[in-house]
């Protein structure tokens, strides 16, 4: 079943990228003669109206087939008016962007669903677990709260934060315990208890700790911070996104971290199999992913596209094909070059520890 949910997951990604270019091809009045799921040899074709809707045979990607998208396209007299090169760039740009929109769009309802349904996770004072052997063992129990430690209230955060201020006489090693204890209140079964508890050093946080481990709670949150949190969101993804393909180009570990089609669905099908959160949670950052690759101002990508609009724009007359064409053998090489790391990644990882969804 999960290799259903995560098919037709990245189909609808596809579906709406494409459904974008052809909703915006024909509200600006352009001819778009074909609509394609997948590409070619066509399982599938239907006729409406001026348009061909189809179904591929070859499940990667699909396309809109717009009148006129090449200068050097022979175009019938009939149809002139309505063809892509001939429309002002406005509509050209309109057009082309609207696929990457209906990505943002489609992982901006994603993240905005998900913080409605789930709400959000927030730091707890109330104690998970205690560590075997540490410092809190004899002392302080599962279920806890943690009021204040040396009269300190506050979060997780601000409590680990004074347990971390006493420190190991000396050039601190991994199990010292501190020069001074801690004084611990803790809330158990509604009473207030005070422990006096020496905290250990650990060499692997570089602090000292009492050996507890916090609960986590689900906080319930309002339409408005949906908002502002899935923004929030979206633009850590986007940043680290423009980061990582930027450094796979002079940075060689990074080239590792390079996921293709094969690994990015991989990890989606694993996801449904045990967490649909996590699984919506991929789709969506695989949906914005695709906007801000797509916008890369490279032919054949769309923001090639609406750079060359835009630099006919600004000359004030078209860009001779012959130029564009020439550019666009470096876009073609450079979509190929991280198509062809990622996929060798994919291949290197299914055939070790896969990708260590969970």
């Amino acid at each position: 079943m999960s290799y259903v949910l995560a098919f037709v997951g990245f189909s609808l990604l596809v579906l709406l990228h494409e459904l974008g270019h052809f909703a915006a091809a024909k509200a600006v009045g352009m001819r778009a003669e074909r609509f394609s799921l997948f590409f070619p040899p066509h399982l599938f074709k239907i006729r409406r109206g001026e348009t061909e809707y189809c179904i591929g045979a070859i499940p990667l990607g699909g396309y809109v087939r717009i009148t006129g998208m090449s200068p050097a396209e022979e175009l019938d007299d009939d149809v002139k008016d309505r063809a892509y090169v001939n429309q002002p760039v406005w509509k050209r740009i309109v057009v082309i962007a609207a696929g990457p929109a209906m990505n943002v769009l489609v992982a901006f309802v994603i993240l905005f669903g998900l913080f409605v349904i789930q709400g959000v996770t927030v730091g707890s004072t109330r104690v998970a677990s205690v560590a075997p052997q540490a410092a809190a063992a004899s002392v302080i129990r599962a279920g806890d709260q943690i009021v204040a430690v040396d009269g300190v209230r506050g979060d997780p955060t601000a409590l680990a934060a004074r347990v971390a201020s006493h420190r190991c006489i000396g050039a601190p090693t991994d199990g010292c315990p501190a020069a001074t204890p801690a004084v611990v209140t803790v809330r158990r079964e509604g009473r207030l208890q005070t422990h006096t508890i020496t905290p250990r050093y650990d060499a692997s946080t570089g602090a000292s700790r009492l050996g507890i481990r916090f609960a986590s709670d689900t906080r319930s949150v309002g339409p408005g911070e949906a908002v502002r949190r899935s923004g929030d969101s979206m633009w850590q993804v986007s940043t680290r996104t423009v980061d990582a393909i930027t450094r796979i180009f002079y940075d060689s570990s990074a080239r590792k971290d390079v996921s293709g089609v094969v690994g990015s669905y991989e990890a989606t099908r694993a996801s449904f199999e045990f967490d649909w959160v996590r699984a919506m949670l991929i789709l969506a950052v695989i949906s914005l992913s695709l906007a801000l690759v797509n916008l890369f101002p490279f032919l054949p990508l769309d923001g090639g596209h609406i750079f060359w609009a835009l630099a006919e724009k600004v000359r004030g007359r078209p860009i001779s094909y012959r130029v564009m064409e020439r550019a666009s053998v470096v876009g073609f090489v450079l979509v190929m070059f991280v198509f062809a790391i990622g996929l060798t990644n994919d291949i290197g990882r299914l055939a070790g520890d896969g990708f260590q969804v969970r």
